[in-house]
């Protein structure tokens, strides 16, 4: 006991002394010359998010629909974007140990994070983070979850429709019509009831494609979707949505029924994903439509956390709101299983399919589906902006891009830093002569290098 007591001393200083570092980007003791600061303060967390200037019809999203004051909404979006950084820096820190993090209270002004390792309690705190000791590391929680995952690929699971990583309660939960349901999937893949909790409930996500979300487009003149984020690959503009709508090499018209574009790839059931490549005439843009139809920018692709506040755009019920339940969800629909998915309260009705999720001013990602409605109140499912983009090497368009933004080029095998990559949390990366490490996942912009975003990397 002495030994792990110990241990969380050191890893406390040492975090300690490595978020003072960050912070305030002093050299550290290397023997590589570190690249000169930029001039002027380093930006916040909530700085570099654009969480400290929401849109007003973010806000008043936030209060309606988590029944927030303005000053809650605000403090909340500003919380929610420093309890990333300061959970990415734990995360690497703790290593295999690491459980998962999330944020509560009203304002989110609580962040937990999870450890299997007593002897990191210190470390946790040092960094004013609620710590919970728990049984299993989030490693060992997805490769439960990849067992029932390679199971739904060879048993068709109606009754047992979603199945994620609960980090909150430490366990995988399998979502089922019924007891019996839950226990014959979780046997066909070999698992014990210990390993896995059960949530009975009646609800069957379904995807939701029949009615506009966001902008309106047509696929081959029949079928209506909606318009997520728009984006660029090399000279090519056009816009990601979700892979139910349509199949590669499908035409698109507008809304307003002006000749669009081509589906370039989809991918449905496994994942829910597509992008749409435009001709001329069609601008790609940072906007997303919010509340009356104004518009709202997105600055980036920043991961946010279980707990966080999303909300959704779509034409059939408008802006909405709600907060994250859990990443790595999967979901079987009648067409097939999707893993990978992101669980929100926010509720959704048919036609606000392939809309874009987002959480203050960062992507999240396209409607998927989901059950329930906005009378009664429902749950809806997104697919994560940033697999879509890494999977078909598309660039985000943010107001933050430059205009010669490189084509993303994840597979290179240099690990320097470069704008366009999709970073996942604990990737490293050279800049300057100086390596560092991701401390939340994310599309790299050309102005969030290494050295000046203390929010997204951390020097190790």
């Amino acid at each position: 006991m002495v030994g792990r007591l110990a241990t969380g001393r050191r890893r406390a200083a040492a975090l300690t002394a490595l978020g003072t570092l960050v912070l305030t980007a002093a050299p550290a003791a290397a023997t590589a010359a570190p690249p000169p600061p930029a001039p002027g303060p380093l930006p916040s967390a909530a700085r570099t998010l654009g969480a400290d200037k929401p849109s007003a019809h973010l806000l008043r999203a936030l209060q309606r629909d988590l029944r927030l004051t303005p000053r809650q909404a605000a403090a909340r979006l500003v919380n929610e974007a420093e309890a990333g950084t300061r959970a990415g820096r734990l995360r690497n820190m703790l290593g295999e140990h690491f459980a998962g993090a999330w944020v509560s209270g009203t304002t989110s002004s609580q962040l937990t994070v999870a450890t299997t390792d007593a002897g990191d309690v210190p470390a946790i705190e040092a960094q004013g983070a609620k710590a919970a000791v728990v049984g299993r590391a989030l490693s060992e929680l997805r490769a439960v979850k990849a067992r029932l995952d390679a199971t739904a690929r060879r048993v068709k699971t109606p009754d047992t429709p979603v199945w994620y990583v609960d980090v909150r309660t430490n366990r995988v939960v399998v979502q089922a019509v019924s007891q019996p349901a839950a226990t014959a999937f979780t046997e066909a893949a070999g698992l014990r009831g210990r390993d896995v909790g059960v949530r009975v409930s009646a609800n069957r996500p379904r995807v939701l494609d029949d009615i506009v979300g966001g902008d309106a487009y047509y696929i081959e003149d029949k079928v209506r979707c909606s318009v997520g984020f728009s984006v660029t690959k090399d000279q090519q503009q056009g816009f990601a949505t979700a892979g139910h709508c349509g199949t590669p090499g499908a035409r698109t018209t507008g809304y307003n029924m002006v000749d669009q574009g081509t589906f370039q790839a989809s991918i449905f059931p496994g994942k829910d994903m597509a992008w749409v490549g435009v001709g001329n005439g069609w601008t790609a843009t940072p906007d997303i439509k919010a509340e009356g139809d104004r518009r709202t920018q997105i600055v980036g692709s920043v991961q946010a956390l279980v707990g966080a506040s999303v909300c959704r755009s779509g034409s059939t019920t408008g802006w909405r709101c709600g907060v994250i339940e859990q990443h790595d969800t999967s979901v079987s629909y009648p067409q097939g299983t999707v893993d990978g998915l992101t669980e929100t309260t926010v509720c959704a009705e048919p036609g606000d399919s392939g809309g874009p999720f987002v959480a203050g001013a960062q992507a999240q990602g396209v409607t998927s589906g989901g059950s329930g409605d906005c009378a009664s109140g429902g749950t809806t499912f997104y697919q994560p902006i940033n697999p879509l983009l890494g999977d078909y090497g598309l660039t985000l368009k943010t107001t933050s891009a430059q205009a010669t933004l490189p084509a993303p080029q994840s597979g290179a095998a240099s690990d320097a830093w470069a704008a366009g990559r999709v970073y996942q949390a604990g990737t490293t990366v050279t800049h300057g002569g100086v390596r560092y490490q991701c401390l939340q996942e994310h599309q790299a912009q050309g102005v969030w290098t290494p050295d000046a975003t203390p929010a997204l990397w951390q020097r190790i």
